[in-house]
């Protein structure tokens, strides 16, 4: 086989075929830069790029106190009503099925901040799914929600006060001014609660309760509410882990997002034994007269107690849920400037006006709805189904997509994994369109016997 001079032709081919290689190998670096196992990508502050505000730097144990504080607070308070709604069998059911899908979601945000270390929030997340519309429409919907969840956490408190005490904690800049004031408010909302625990289970009277002669708790197993009631109640129980949005700003703000699934699988353990044991305990012991915030089931002065302990713990859920959507405001509207992270007056004005505009949304929400039950059930319906489910699944079936474009063979796992990601979307559609309509009955019901009075100073501590 003699040597053949190439060709005018064959030294053109040659020349792509090179540039072709270039290009593979830039993409191949993009990939390593993006991959699980890339130090580089983790070290590089991504998001906040550098200044003199250090926004990375929570540990992974702080992050799990993050992570269950922005869990319990207000959903577990609505836990033991759902039960008496639904029945005990089917709403322990219900909320074991929430578990196992916002754990998944929980995990697969973790996943997909190390493969896509650039994202800050679920806007970030469907901006590369569906495209800049989608994004926004995640994003404003991540902002409306966690505002909401604050505007909860509000009305279970007196809502000026509590509004007047949040501002000056939830202006501080970065979780890692913050995390401190976790420990005590998780240490504390759990105290109140297991005195409720504690309070109805050893024969202190429901404080909704006659107060003389016997009473008739009424527990069910099983029940038969009305569609609008059931969908309330289904609503509620996803908005107990409706803390999945705020995750991933955490995650971002963690000195290594590596440690990002430990932190949630500690935190959904925790919360998921703590929630079961709260809501069936309660609910065994006060029946029909359990209320909704669950503090206002204790006889008059156990309630009195167990608010009392509860306060910082309450207090904190509207800081952490003002201080989030805050920094989602600043974030659009500093982020590739230097203003981000340098202490700038525009910094500064830019950061604590959108605080108060956070707050300000929170106040009028929680006035205006000052029916517990009925705001949470709304609030789960249209945002945490959204938020919590929808987003995630799509995130999944957005990095399988590139995975099988790139050639990748699909496994069995990955076919199951797929087939359930569908089943989760349809079964978040059907508790969004469904849980809205029955939350909105709910409300209206509740305005027409009275129930429930706007831009009032009205006790809400046993509102059901």
């Amino acid at each position: 086989m003699g040597f053949r001079k190439p060709s005018f032709g064959a030294h053109k081919h040659a020349k792509a075929a090179d540039l072709k290689s270039h290009d593979r190998e830039d993409r191949e670096a993009i990939v390593v830069h993006s991959s699980i196992g890339s130090q580089s990508s983790l070290d590089k502050n991504e998001v906040f790029g550098d200044g003199d505000v250090n926004y990375r730097s929570v540990g992974w144990a702080s992050t799990a106190v993050l992570l269950v504080k922005s869990q319990i607070g207000v959903g577990v308070l609505g836990i033991p009503a759902t039960f008496h709604s639904l029945g005990l069998i089917p709403g322990i059911l219900i909320f074991l099925f929430f578990a196992v899908l916002t754990t998944w979601s929980d995990y697969y945000l973790g996943v997909f901040k190390i493969k896509h270390p650039s994202v800050y929030s679920l806007q970030d997340c469907m901006t590369l799914v569906f495209g800049r519309w989608g994004g926004e429409f995640f994003g404003w919907s991540y902002w409306f929600f966690t505002a909401m969840v604050g505007a909860s956490a509000l009305l279970t408190i007196f809502v000026a006060v509590a509004a007047i005490a949040t501002y000056p904690v939830a202006s501080l800049r970065t979780l890692d001014k913050i995390k401190w004031l976790g420990w005590p408010a998780l240490i504390t909302i759990v105290i109140a609660i297991m005195i409720v625990v504690i309070g109805v289970a050893v024969g202190g009277r429901p404080s909704l309760a006659p107060q003389e002669g016997p009473i008739d708790l009424q527990m069910r197993l099983f029940n038969s509410p009305s569609f609008s009631e059931a969908m309330t109640a289904v609503s509620s129980l996803l908005f107990a882990f409706s803390g999945t949005p705020a995750f991933l700003p955490i995650a971002s703000e963690m000195r290594d997002s590596r440690d990002f699934k430990k932190a949630v699988l500690l935190c959904q353990t925790f919360v998921t034994s703590f929630y079961l044991t709260v809501g069936v305990v309660v609910y065994y012991y006060a029946g029909q007269y359990v209320a909704s915030p669950a503090l206002g089931t204790a006889g008059p002065l156990l309630k009195r107690i167990s608010y009392g302990f509860s306060l910082p713990g309450l207090l904190f859920t509207s800081v952490f849920y003002t201080h989030m959507p805050a920094k989602f405001l600043f974030m659009r509207l500093l982020r590739g400037t230097r203003h981000l992270t340098n202490s700038t007056k525009t910094h500064w004005v830019v950061w604590l006006s959108c605080v108060l505009v956070t707050l300000l949304f929170s106040y009028i929400v929680s006035s205006a709805i000052p029916v517990f039950s009925s705001l949470i059930g709304l609030v789960g319906a249209i945002f945490a189904s959204l938020l919590c489910l929808h987003a995630e699944a799509f995130m999944y079936l957005f990095d399988v997509r590139a995975r099988v474009r790139q050639g990748e063979r699909t496994s069995f796992s990955t076919k199951f994994a797929i087939v359930y990601n569908v089943v989760v979307i349809l079964v978040a559609s059907f508790v969004l369109v469904a849980g809205a309509y029955g939350s909105v009955i709910s409300i209206r019901d509740d305005y027409r016997a009275n129930g429930g009075r706007p831009w009032s100073c009205a006790d809400n501590s046993g509102s059901v």
